[in-house]
């Protein structure tokens, strides 16, 4: 069981009750153990004698993981190639010696479909990470604890949606003990597979994915999920890849909450549900914890660009002594930091371009920059709105 907690910061800055469901507290660190453990659990002793199967690039791994050292069944994980060695050890550590870890393919598609296959061979369960009823029944044991826990009625209570397990195990939860509740989905934008779902009227496979949020980011969502969220929820929304990193920045700040990019999807939202919250009593659930340290320059350089700080361009520069010396006093602000700068001089040219990377202290300060730099000569190209040649670059 895992902590519900009012957090006072967001309750302040929403002007309402806060309330966040700590499943990145768990004992691996997302809500994953829940439904991995009951469908393993509830097998039986022939289903598994030759084991169980699944492929994960996180979070359901260690859920499998954890439930087999548990329960003493070997288990079998596939994991893409690409999985960072941070997120095999995890599985490794909490499945010890009834786990083996296989790396297959270069996507979590080429993992799934090497496990679908080896369970064929092996005659294994195969434990989905989201369609399955067992799996999704343990994940509604999250809204049975809220609704043990709470204090005061919810009126809204907003979760992340990824393949469809978590948002539908609390949904047929809620749906019955309080039915006058609001439920509200959400997805990275880039990854909106249940949106879609919910306006085709029926599970459809996107073309592309942004993996940036791995543990919601999926092509097709599940069609059991998907069936009992068209019922008991609201609405689906989406919120930017930026707008996530930003609160997950700000979550570790202001309240010491270590959140993956999937656990803060219920926070960033509501900024745009901010008039509808006012006054009211709100859950947000923290799906999960399981953030690699490595990401966090990646997650503060998006949350800068999505809040209009960090800029990069290519300055034109007269090849001569002085020119860098006048581009800082007489074009910069004061309040405007260099964070990058990349510049080799050429001496068959009379001007040479420099990849400057500038971060304001307000967006606000982006036009009258951009004005200096036109106006002494030494605009070249903004960089930011060009995706391609930023990825490239940048």
């Amino acid at each position: 069981e895992t902590p519900f907690e009012r957090n006072a910061v967001l309750s302040q800055r929403y002007d309402c009750n806060i309330w966040l469901k700590r499943e990145d507290l768990q004992a691996v660190r997302s809500y994953k153990i829940r439904g991995a453990f009951n469908k393993i659990v509830g097998l039986s002793k022939e289903e598994t004698q030759n084991g169980v199967v699944c492929a994960s690039a996180g979070n359901h791994a260690q859920g499998v993981a954890y439930s087999c050292k548990q329960l003493g069944i070997k288990g079998t994980i596939f994991m893409p190639e690409t999985t960072p060695r941070q997120k095999i050890t995890q599985v490794n550590f909490f499945g010890q010696n009834m786990v083996t870890v296989i790396a297959k393919g270069d996507t979590f598609d080429d993992a799934q479909e090497a496990a679908v296959a080896f369970c064929k061979e092996q005659n294994a369960v195969f434990v989905h990470p989201f369609d399955d009823e067992h799996v999704i029944q343990g994940q509604a044991t999250v809204g049975l604890e809220i609704w043990k826990a709470k204090e005061e009625e919810v009126d809204i209570m907003i979760t992340p949606v990824g393949g469809g397990g978590l948002s539908a195990g609390l949904s047929l939860v809620w749906s019955v003990l309080s039915p006058q509740t609001e439920l509200i989905g959400i997805e990275p934008e880039g990854a909106a597979a249940m949106k879609a779902a919910w306006e085709a009227g029926e599970v459809v496979e996107l073309e592309e994915i942004n993996n940036f949020t791995d543990g919601a980011a999926v092509k097709k969502v599940g069609e059991i999920p998907f069936k009992i969220i068209r019922e008991n929820l609201k609405e689906i929304l989406t919120v930017p890849e930026g707008l996530i990193c930003e609160t997950l920045l700000k979550l570790y700040n202001e309240s010491a909450i270590v959140a993956e990019p999937a656990g803060c999807l219920s926070i960033a939202a509501l900024e745009q549900l901010r008039d509808r919250i006012k006054g009211k009593n709100v859950v947000c659930v923290v799906s999960g914890g399981n953030n690699d340290i490595s990401r966090m320059e990646d997650i503060k350089e998006r949350a800068l660009l999505y809040a209009g700080l960090k800029h990069y361009f290519i300055v034109s520069f007269p090849q001569r002594a002085g020119a860098l010396k006048e581009f800082v006093t007489d074009v910069l602000g004061p309040t405007d930091s260099i964070v990058h700068f990349g510049y080799t001089k050429k001496n068959s040219r009379n001007r040479g371009p420099a990849l400057v990377g500038l971060e304001l202290a307000s967006p606000n300060d982006l036009k009258p920059l951009m004005e200096r730099m036109e106006e002494k000569g030494f605009f070249g190209e903004y960089i930011n709105e060009k995706e391609e040649l930023f990825r490239f670059l940048v």
